[in-house]
């Protein structure tokens, strides 16, 4: 899945069937021994040419990867149809273990490397009789991101560290602009915009009804005389967001823009659309 952005300046642009859920069992008690197994081996980990050299994080115990044994088709979509975005998936199938302790042992022998691979964070686990399952992946969404509020705060601090120096925008030169601040209309408005892309599923400065990023920081309470917007998909944190920002002309320009003296940003996610999580940040002049 390939992130993606677009960027608007002021109000023209510049860059510009489902599935049924899966059903699951409750995680019985040799799957959550199996997961346990392997956290451990993560966090000591030993026999395998790719050992980390550190300790590794613990994977989540998640019910919506416990796909069926024998499960062999499209893993993401299916992922998808059950309510996770997957942005790195791996499933191991492992036959003729009788319990959990077994099941580890073949796991280690064959597939040491994917269970000691730092992409992953999740897993799911699957047993029908000698048969299990075992699914690793990495969401889309970075699992630290629970509070919108402190995502907000992050891209405020981020842009104003981005406008607290010159930069170059492409070819366009920008001086060092005053610090943005956050407005709570334009932060509604992007919020807004944000949960339209990911539960309507498209990525457009224009929404269905036809409305524009000024029509919508209007009927957020905005009365500033101009608005710029910046959009992004499928960037998992803050962080990533913002660097894909500034590594497009358009959108660095909209970051950098000394008539700005606004701003206000959000994300919103989908599992089950095409990028997962969208982003919205939008500027504004009084």
């Amino acid at each position: 899945m390939r992130p993606t952005a677009l960027a608007l300046r002021f109000t023209s642009l510049c860059l510009l069937t489902s599935l049924p859920l899966i059903s699951t069992p409750a995680h019985a008690g040799a799957e959550r021994q199996l997961v346990d197994a392997i956290n451990d081996y993560r966090a000591h980990p030993e026999d395998c040419a790719r050992r980390p050299a550190q300790r590794l994080s613990p994977l989540a115990l998640k019910s919506s990867l416990a796909l069926p044994v024998g499960y062999g088709g499209g893993l993401r979509d299916r992922l998808k149809a059950s309510g996770y975005q997957a942005v790195a998936v791996r499933s191991i199938r492992v036959v003729g273990a009788q319990d959990a302790e077994e099941a580890f042992e073949m796991l280690q022998s064959d597939h040491c490397a994917a269970l000691l691979d730092n992409q992953y964070a999740d897993i799911g686990v699957s047993r029908s009789r000698g048969e299990w399952q075992v699914v690793l992946a990495r969401p889309v969404l970075d699992s630290r991101m629970s509070d919108p509020r402190s995502v907000g705060k992050t891209l405020l601090a981020q842009v104003n560290a981005a406008r607290a120096k010159p930069r170059l925008c492409g070819r366009q030169r920008f001086a060092a602009a005053r610090p943005l601040a956050w407005n709570a209309s334009l932060g509604a408005a992007a919020q807004g915009h944000s949960k339209a892309m990911a539960y309507g599923n498209y990525f457009a400065h224009r929404d269905p009804d036809g409305d524009m990023p000024a029509d919508r920081a209007r009927a957020a309470g905005f009365r500033g005389r101009q608005i710029g917007e910046n959009i992004a998909a499928g960037q998992g944190s803050p962080n990533k967001a913002m660097a894909g920002w500034l590594a497009s002309p358009g959108h660095c320009a909209n970051l950098m823009n000394p008539i700005f003296t606004q701003v206000g940003a959000a994300y919103a996610t989908d599992a089950r659309s095409d990028q997962g999580v969208y982003w919205t940040m939008l500027f504004g002049a009084q």
